[in-house]
């Protein structure tokens, strides 16, 4: 069995896939993870900089048709 892996969302994306990806890595609702992120962002800004961080590090998903 392969080992999981967080990608960006393809099917779950409003700006670029970060926060469906994680919502599907962890097997919970996206709205949770986006909710999370706006928390973050309101607690300091550091959800910003992580969004961004993710958005460039995270790959997309592959394409496996």
């Amino acid at each position: 069995m392969g080992e999981k892996k967080v990608y960006k969302s393809m099917k779950d994306r409003k700006i670029s896939g970060v926060c469906g990806g994680i919502a599907e890595y962890f097997d919970i609702d996206s709205t949770m993870v986006r909710l999370l992120w706006i928390l973050f962002i309101l607690a300091g800004g550091s959800g910003i900089l992580g969004y961004i961080v993710c958005a460039l590090i995270i790959p997309n998903e592959p394409n496996v048709y």
